[in-house]
């Protein structure tokens, strides 16, 4: 390894203004940022209790009580100030940011004189780091610390740093190799890359030094975890544990022998996010090729073509490779956020565009799948099929939810969405100051102001992507000087020519991106024009689930049958995949959403008998149907959903 991480647009640099994403985007600050801090003030009737900043006053001594919510309630309000901040850097919002402010100061009064902070522990008073594997006061802490660097970095206030700086001091007094210290580790991965994100801002090594032993030591043996006392006499907080192995927490082998995603899904992709994060900090070639063995494990064998992770309810977790069910899945919105997380880490040191192909398919799908476009409801686990007579009534299925929901108890999911979707221009581009190259990933129409350099670069991208794969980027100004332009060509790409001022461009293709290179100036044009046709899409035979199945995609973006368009029994339904595909803008469907028609035929039911076993082949009749993007499903009630649908051969 030899060059430097790319950085991202500052925040302030970055105006998005595209029309299919601004539905999402405009929630953060209009709906989602004002609702959820009701939610965590437990304000909202009918709504789970949060009991988060309740439990913020009784830490603090402002309140009686005892706590209340699980042992990582402190997360979501954490969450939801990060979430804050990456409004802020955008947009000014004086009333906001003094509520932010606010809920800051008790953060701060809650902390101890020593500087540790954690609500659970102080209100209850159980001994601290007793139970790492299952008390989550690291991952507590790793959050807190995200959303500190990110409201200093978007306000350039020092509270909240200066909060979580002397909490890091205190942990790097309290673990570590030395004699004296705790030679643990994080049940819950989180504040590796946390204290690294603080390193960064603040300049002090000893954090990313705190990081990278809590990455080395994992796993190594005897297991820490082992050792607890609370393991030993088997007195757990959640009584599932009991049943789980070292794997579901990434500590079935010392770090350096893991070459396959294992456990439960959300802690392995922060993991390995933090493992990329070292990768580059470390300049370690090693650690690099073993992120990248992991990610080809996750996306080649064991995630979802929406890009969701985690197939198994039980322990939230990955399984075997190719086990892929579809109606039972858990695929947990904060897994797809974390593999998001991790491919762009990795995609900012090898400028590889393999790695943000799998970031646009999370994002366009299970991301936004997991909030409504309403901004006040969310889906935790992303199903593709759904069947909810079937769903609401099988115990195997009970974290399935027919419709979102307003909170849930456990709801790190809300407010992890929230964050990604204030900060989504950190995945749009991506910038190399030495190379005087400007990365452009994700086609979402926007303007911004890069630095090169000494320089700076204004650029607008107008797109109406994925509908349509025609792109076109202005230089709004620039001082004439060298600058380079990469642009990614996605894999999905049926086509792909670029021109500049009118004129076929020569540039250098490299990894997934082409490099066009020249003095740009004021008024230059470089017009993409990107093959996305809809298109069906096979799934490899060792997916037993999906053997004799298509999907249709559009771009990055998958498809599927709802039973507000189609009826019922959708799973009856069989297509040729080289049925032809209208697409139709529907103005009147889900505040105007590109549908796809195309015929096919299903199972006639209204001419079955109540035979349940019979020689009466089913009566197969001719039909077309209608498909929406996957991630608007479940947006006009409760009804039956399908992604992968069985191929008709003639």
């Amino acid at each position: 390894m030899n060059q430097d991480r790319l950085t991202c647009v500052e925040l302030n640099q970055v105006r998005i203004n595209d029309s299919f994403w601004n539905r999402y985007i405009h929630l953060v600050d209009e709906v989602i940022l004002p609702f959820q801090w009701e939610l965590i003030n437990d304000r909202v009737e009918g709504a789970e209790k949060s009991y988060c900043i309740r439990n913020f006053r009784i830490a603090a001594g402002e309140e009686e009580g005892e706590h209340k919510g699980m042992v990582f309630q402190d997360t979501d309000v954490a969450k939801w100030l990060e979430a804050v901040a990456y409004s802020l850097a955008k947009k000014p919002n004086p009333e906001l940011e003094k509520t932010a402010d606010e809920a800051i100061d008790l953060i701060a009064r809650a902390q101890c004189e020593d500087g540790y902070l954690n609500t659970y522990y102080t209100i209850t008073g159980k001994p601290r780091w007793s139970d790492l594997q299952e008390g989550h006061e690291l991952y507590t802490a790793g959050h807190m610390i995200e959303a500190a660097v990110a409201y200093y970095e978007a306000t350039g206030k020092r509270k909240f740093l200066d909060v979580v700086s002397r909490f890091a001091d205190y942990l790097w007094e309290v673990f570590g190799e030395e004699e004296g210290k705790i030679h643990g580790y994080p049940g819950h991965p989180e504040v590796e890359l946390a204290l690294v994100r603080l390193y960064r801002a603040t300049g002090e090594k000893k954090y990313l030094e705190l990081a990278n032993y809590f990455v080395r030591n994992r796993g190594k043996r005897p297991c820490y975890f082992e050792g607890e006392e609370c393991v030993q006499k088997k007195e757990y907080i959640f009584p599932e544990f009991a049943d789980f192995d070292l794997d579901y927490m990434q500590a079935h082998q010392p770090i350096e022998e893991q070459k396959t995603a294992e456990g439960h899904a959300v802690r392995a992709v922060y993991l390995y996010s933090a493992m990329a994060d070292l990768a580059g900090e470390y300049q370690d070639q090693r650690l690099l090729e073993q992120c990248d063995e992991l990610w080809k494990n996750i996306t080649q064998k064991r995630m979802y073509i929406t890009g969701c992770i985690g197939s198994a309810s039980f322990g939230e977790r990955f399984t075997s490779d190719y086990d892929l069910p579809n109606d039972t899945n858990y695929s947990e919105s904060c897994a797809t956020i974390g593999l998001a997380m991790f491919s762009n880490r990795m995609f900012q040191i090898t400028r590889d565009a393999k790695y943000m192909d799998v970031v646009e398919r999370a994002l366009y799908n299970t991301l936004l799948s997991g909030i409504a476009l309403d901004g006040r409801h969310f889906f935790y686990v992303n199903p593709l099929e759904v069947v909810p007579q079937v769903a609401e009534h099988n115990p195997a299925m009970n974290h399935v939810k027919t419709t979102r929901q307003e909170w849930f108890g456990v709801a790190c999911c809300p407010p992890n969405i929230a964050r990604t979707l204030a900060s989504i221009s950190n995945y749009i581009y991506a910038v190399d100051e030495k190379e005087n190259t400007l990365y452009s990933s994700l086609f979402i129409s926007s303007e911004l102001t890069a630095s090169l350099g000494k320089q700076k670069v204004r650029l607008r991208l107008t797109a109406d992507y994925p509908r349509s794969g025609e792109l076109l980027y202005e230089v709004l100004s620039a001082s004439g000087t060298e600058v380079t332009l990469a642009i990614r060509m996605p894999d999905y790409a049926e086509g792909f020519s670029v021109r500049v001022n009118g004129k076929e461009a020569e540039g250098k293709q490299k990894q997934g991106y082409l490099y066009l290179k020249q003095n740009w100036t004021m008024g230059d044009r470089i017009t993409v024009s990107i093959g996305v046709p809809f298109r069906f899409v096979y799934c490899n035979p060792r997916v037993h689930e999906n053997l004799g199945k298509i999907a249709l995609m559009k771009g990055p973006q998958v498809y599927c049958l709802e039973e507000a368009d189609n009826g019922s029994y959708l799973k009856s339904i069989a297509v040729s995949a080289d049925t032809p595909v209208t697409e139709e803008y529907e103005a009147s469907i889900l505040n105007g959403t590109l549908c796809a028609r195309f015929k096919g035929e299903r199972i006639d039911y209204r001419q079955a008998d109540d035979c349940l076993y019979g020689k009466n082949a089913p009566v197969y009749i001719e039909d077309t149907f209608t498909a929406i993007p996957y991630c608007e499903w479940n947006n006009r009630g409760k009804g039956e959903m399908v992604v992968w649908m069985r191929e008709k051969r003639d």
